[in-house]
């Protein structure tokens, strides 16, 4: 059969082997797009503990959890309870020569003002401030005003808005900044760790056992309960939700309603989009400006130590060779993997998505590694927002090395562009909608190496 469209092709249940049966049913079956692949097809019903999986590209469609918003309730709070002894508690405690200096978390970002590179502070203060507070307060607002006696106002918007702020919120990879600084600091400087990193460390757990917790049609059916919808649903009976596909339909990118493409969401008022706007124009715009700021991020220093008045700016580069040299070899490959590595391959990643979607339709066989081309994706959305973990290192350095002529840490300007590059091909990941390259191979199925490759995926290419 030939290669069906992902704009138009479903499928009626999800692959038994996908699904752990688990306990009673407790959602109701419904129709649902892949992210992954744009193939509509109808997640069973579901009991706790859970999982639909997409039959074509085995993208997570549905997870369901066990009294997930009770749990999610005391751990979002207690999350909160963590985040203000965070910023409230000492961070490290550092001495030399009878010199001591004690920073929190709010000196890395006051450091980096004070050299003139405000750019980054924001950055910093954002991803570790702004970003966790909000998405943690949201959720707390939304999961107990689902359980109010009169539910508060906009609790659609308010949990929208805490999950986008998720993409930012980089608590996990600050942890791992405070490590590799707290290894660079101890041949420098004498150190002591204080609350804030315990409370840091105890915070990141938490935080992931929140997320794994958090079932988020769970939380879309309780607001739907307490009449918060954009608009009026459909009205149905029961039990019995429509499963039937109709043409033009698409789904909601923020809650994942399925709707008629170019409306507004009816749960949670976004606006409903076939494929994600200009999203091979704008992602290949944003490649192009960070493999451009990829230069001076290499060639301008990130970094300069002076110790006993001796010292020179180094780059990212020299400081891998500096640890290699100091035979501290994990933390230089850690180093080489997040500065170096992860957004080399990012970029790679992305470019060759976006050449293999050009190709797919001049090119026999082009459309070949689909499934593993969506999976790549995916690796490179999640691993991008690590590479912060080198502007985290160097705003904590800054603010803790401060001793004059005896030693001194100051960041460079090479750290902003840096940081640009992991900004923009984070936005780059959240631009490209990998459904094209799906689409894409629809529109090659007619090709006979195409078709023959179809075929021999069996079940997986058929309408």
């Amino acid at each position: 059969m030939p290669w069906p469209s992902s704009a138009t092709g479903w499928r009626r249940c999800c692959s038994p082997d996908r699904v752990a049966v688990i306990g009673q049913p407790t959602t109701n079956p419904v129709l649902r797009e892949c992210s992954g692949c744009g193939l509509f097809q109808v997640v069973p019903a579901l009991g706790p503990g859970m999982r639909a999986d997409c039959l074509r590209c085995g993208t997570g469609l549905r997870r369901t959890r066990t009294d997930s918003l009770n749990r999610c309730l005391a751990l979002t709070a207690a999350t909160l309870v963590l985040f203000v002894v965070l910023w409230s508690g000492m961070l490290m405690r550092v001495s030399t020569a009878g010199i001591v200096h004690e920073a929190t978390l709010a000196s890395g970002p006051l450091e980096l003002v004070r050299h003139g590179l405000w750019p980054l502070a924001l950055v910093v203060a954002f991803t570790t401030a702004l970003a966790p507070f909000a998405r943690y307060a949201g959720m707390l607002y939304v999961l107990v005003g689902v359980r109010a006696r009169r539910p508060f106002p906009h609790l659609g918007r308010v949990f929208l808005f805490a999950r986008r702020m998720g993409l930012w919120a980089m608590l996990e990879v600050l942890l791992l900044g405070v490590f590799v600084a707290y290894t660079k600091l101890g041949d420098l400087v004498h150190v002591e760790v204080g609350t804030a990193v315990v409370a840091l460390g105890l915070l990141t757990v938490m935080a992931l056992w929140a997320d794994t917790a958090l079932d988020p049609d769970a939380v879309w059916a309780a607001i739907e309960a307490r009449g918060q919808t954009h608009a009026p649903m459909p009205a149905m009976l029961p039990g019995e939700p429509s499963l039937d596909f109709h043409p033009g339909a698409a789904s909601c990118e923020a809650c994942g309603l399925v709707g008629l493409h170019d409306t507004r969401c009816l749960r949670c008022g976004s606006a409903v989009h076939p494929r994600k706007p200009n999203s091979l124009h704008r992602t290949a715009a944003l490649i192009f400006a960070a493999a451009i700021l990829y230069i001076p991020a290499n060639a301008y220093p990130v970094l300069t130590v002076i110790q006993a008045g001796a010292g020179q700016p180094s780059t990212i580069v020299d400081g891998i060779e500096e640890l290699l040299a100091s035979h501290m070899y994990p933390l230089a490959v850690l180093v080489f993997v997040a500065s170096v590595l992860v957004p080399v391959l990012k970029l790679t990643g992305l470019a060759l998505m976006l050449m293999g979607i050009v190709l797919v339709t001049t090119t026999f066989g082009a459309s070949r590694f689909l499934v593993e081309r969506t999976r790549l994706y995916h690796v490179v959305a999640w691993i991008g927002r690590w590479s912060m973990v080198d502007i985290f290192m160097e705003s904590l350095l800054g603010a803790l090395v401060q001793f004059g002529t005896v030693v001194n840490i100051a960041p460079g300007i090479g750290a902003v562009a840096f940081c640009g590059v992991v900004i923009l091909t984070i936005l780059a990941a959240e631009t490209f909608d990998p459904r094209v390259m799906w689409d894409a191979a629809a529109l090659n199925a007619h090709r006979p190496h195409a078709l023959r490759w179809a075929r021999s995926k069996g079940d997986r290419g058929a309408t």
